[in-house]
């Protein structure tokens, strides 16, 4: 698909904004080209004033952060952040193949083989997304988009509902979302877990794909109420008897019945002709952009750090490797590089982290530790852990305290 960029430019940093190609409640999407390279990309233009009147500033960081480290296939990517004194600008990934809807409107219902082959990768990108603590609760075809060879692509994962309110119960009490797809917890106030509520979307975008109609559509708002609470539905006749099963079960009124995602993953219908999510080489995540464009400092999560120490390079070796083993970590020297192997197998394998120390100066060595293999969360979740064992050995002082953990 071809997007002209209109005569009026505007720049923001190295992006030359284009036409509006999405727009929200509080938010704006333009396309826009790399003035370097001359990429395509999606930015999402969030009101900062918004965002500042509504004191959502640490939840949306918190979201931003956690999406820019989610690289699935099936996820739109976050590149970086920008932001201006009255915008903050999310970079997106463009994705030029149109929505899913706009299939199901040109061709009507899908064939049952196409159906399940995108509601499989719905499933992966909706199953990673929710092992991060990020929920989408709007999931919807209009949300769903295709690139250019047919992939199909989640958008606004973690950006579409900034508002959401967890209580003391650990559920979710903002009633969102496209009423059509919605779960019947939703519906009510007594809250909702925001893991079977997306499971309930998944089953309503799998039935729309298949039957080219919703399951629950009615004028009357309240009868379309009554109907979701009650899974007032039916199958058409063409399902074929494993796919009426499986959407039963996930159209199931009761959260705490339901099926869950590993359950369906074990399903037969589904599992038929199902491919593994293919993860690419992943590149350095950056986070200072997302803390610069709130002007506020916090922890951040890198795919590597480093640190200063006073203390000799062999007696640093052994602190690591002293500290590694109790974490379930293999260790392996030569030189003065390591290499960390953890011994259980995470979300992308096992987690491999790389070590070594540089002498910079008479008496000062430099340490610097970086994830070769494995997930960017679970990194993140080991570094901690192992930086609370080598705080002895690390150098504090003014000029370096950047460098520590």
């Amino acid at each position: 698909m071809s997007v002209k960029v209109p005569a009026t430019r505007t720049r923001v940093g190295r992006y030359e904004l284009g036409k509006t190609i999405g727009e929200g409640s509080f938010a704006k999407v333009k396309f826009a080209k790399h003035l370097d390279s001359g990429d395509s990309f999606a930015i999402k233009i969030i009101d900062r004033h918004h965002v500042l009147r509504h004191k959502m500033v640490e939840q949306i960081k918190r979201e931003i952060s956690t999406m820019k480290l989610i690289k699935h296939p099936n996820v739109i990517k976050i590149f970086e952040v920008i932001a201006s004194k009255t915008k903050i600008y999310i970079v997106l990934e463009f994705v030029d193949g149109g929505e899913l809807f706009d299939e199901i409107a040109k061709h009507g219902r899908l064939r049952e083989d196409d159906a399940r082959r995108y509601f499989q990768q719905l499933i992966d990108a909706v199953d990673y997304c929710h092992s991060r603590g990020v929920y989408h609760r709007d999931l919807k075809p209009e949300n769903l988009l295709l690139d250019t060879y047919g992939v199909l692509k989640v958008s606004d994962f973690g950006l579409s509902t900034f508002s959401k309110k967890v209580r003391e119960d650990g559920l979710l009490h903002t009633a969102c979302g496209t009423p059509n797809y919605v779960a019947p917890e939703v519906l009510t106030d007594n809250g909702y877990d925001g893991t079977s509520s997306d499971i309930w979307s998944c089953g309503v975008i799998l039935f729309v794909l298949m039957a080219g109609y919703l399951p629950f559509d009615e004028a009357n708002l309240i009868a379309l109420y009554r109907k979701i609470c009650n899974a007032d539905f039916a199958c058409p006749s063409w399902f074929s008897s494993g796919a009426k099963n499986l959407i039963k079960r996930i159209l199931d009124p009761s959260p705490l019945t339901r099926i869950t995602i590993p359950e369906i993953r074990e399903d037969e219908w589904f599992k038929k002709g199902y491919r593994p999510p293919r993860f690419e080489q992943e590149e350095e995540v950056n986070l200072d952009d997302i803390d610069a464009a709130f002007n506020d400092s916090q922890d951040l999560v890198k795919r590597e750090t480093r640190f200063a120490s006073q203390h000799p390079a062999n007696e640093i070796m052994s602190k690591i490797e002293e500290t590694a083993k109790p974490l379930g970590f293999n260790v392996h020297k030569r030189n003065y590089k390591m290499k960390l192997r953890g011994d259980k197998t995470g979300r992308k394998g096992h987690l491999s982290v790389a070590t070594e120390v540089f002498e910079v100066a008479p008496s000062l060595h430099m340490v610097e530790l970086r994830k070769i293999g494995g997930d960017t969360l679970e990194f993140h979740k080991f570094y901690k852990s192992f930086s609370s064992g080598l705080k002895d050995i690390v150098w504090q002082s003014d000029e370096t305290a950047d460098l520590s953990f």
